[in-house]
């Protein structure tokens, strides 16, 4: 018997390659999103699950690659090359060989099992696409081909990892620009899904809130940057701006040295204030969201606690360019927030009670 195809001939999906899917292969690839996928509301997992699935195969095109022919494994042009096929094939329509060749070449002897998962998994992922309504499908393209965009700003700014060198980005706005394109963008995704799934949003200013979960995504991948930056000066990737940094009499080598902490304080606090106004704006985008919306809550909830109390930790320890630190969260410490945050979830008052003194807490340690 012949097999049932969707749209653009992919091979359509049946409950278990669905749950496959948005299960295993999420969960192989990220625990910490699978937490969060799992407490949303149902109906909101497929478009959500799918979508980070989608980002997280380009993140890895940008990390890892076996390489096209004639170009060096791993070379910028053969990721840029590969970021570029697969954001034709978000914009549809998708072609099934394009999609099969993308998936044999991006993996190699080095791949682990979880990224052998996700390629292999990439015709399932674009045959859910396909299966999704118009409106989901709409989004998903949207936000993947944004987030692609801000992988390609990655790669057309910095040097090769093993080249030896290092750039910055130029200024402020350009990391406030990588921001959006990396994380910001999630946000407004995040809310145009939710408002048309969720009888609950249905008075919230969609265009208001949208620009509130900018920030709130902003929020996190601002973190994410100033708890990276000895890792990143090391890849040869300076996000803090170059004017900036000018200004304090530095350049990025510099921060190559711990010895320039002190100096560079300057530029770090104010981007370290800069994250604490965003997490302030991902509050009120949390508390906006009604009561008995307790899943949609959590998973608003969960990222936000943990973005602030990792913030805290460069900050605390005061060795912000030491290569050597430690900036994780641990375990435990999520373990145990996720269960504090059940009798709390409820409540705003108790909520900001939370979320404000781990951002006083930030605040006092710069």
């Amino acid at each position: 018997m012949a097999q049932p195809t969707a749209p653009e001939g992919l091979p359509a999906l049946d409950a278990a390659r669905r749950n496959r899917l948005l299960q295993d292969v999420l969960k192989g690839v990220s625990r910490s999103f699978y937490m969060t996928l799992r407490v949303l509301p149902k109906k909101l997992r497929e478009p959500i699950g799918l979508a980070y699935l989608l980002a997280r195969t380009a993140d890895t095109l940008t990390d890892r690659l076996a390489g096209f022919p004639g170009q060096r494994a791993g070379s910028t042009g053969a990721r840029l090359e590969s970021l570029v096929t697969l954001r034709s094939q978000v914009a549809g329509p998708a072609d099934l060989g394009v999609l099969r060749e993308l998936s044999s070449r991006s993996v190699d002897d080095d791949s682990s099992p979880q990224e052998r998962a996700l390629f292999g998994s990439l015709v399932d992922s674009f045959a859910l696409l396909e299966s999704l309504d118009d409106a989901d499908r709409q989004q998903v393209r949207w936000v993947v081909d944004t987030l692609i965009q801000g992988m390609e700003m990655d790669l057309n700014t910095f040097p090769a990892e093993d080249s030896g060198e290092l750039a910055a980005l130029s200024t402020g706005a350009d990391l406030d620009r990588y921001t959006y394109l990396v994380a910001g963008c999630v946000g407004e995704f995040w809310t145009n899904v939710t408002t048309s799934h969720e009888s609950s949003l249905k008075e919230w200013d969609v265009s208001e809130m949208s620009a509130t979960g900018v920030r709130f995504g902003k929020a996190l991948q601002l973190t994410n940057v100033l708890r990276d930056i000895p890792r990143d000066l090391r890849n040869g990737r300076c996000y803090l701006p170059a004017n900036e940094l000018a200004t304090s009499g530095l350049v990025p080598e510099d921060l190559l040295d711990p010895a320039n902490e002190a100096r560079a304080r300057a530029v770090l606090v104010p981007w370290m204030q800069t994250a604490i106004g965003h997490f302030q704006a991902a509050e009120e985008y949390l508390t906006a969201i009604p009561r008995r919306s307790v899943r949609l809550r959590l998973a608003c909830l969960w990222p936000l606690l943990l973005g602030l109390a990792t913030l805290a930790r460069p900050a605390r320890g005061g060795n912000w360019l030491d290569p050597d630190s430690t900036t994780k969260v641990s375990r435990r410490w999520v373990y145990r927030m996720m269960l504090l945050s059940l009798p709390a979830v409820g409540s705003n008052t108790l909520l900001r009670f939370w979320i404000r003194r781990l951002g006083r807490q930030v605040e006092r340690l710069i």
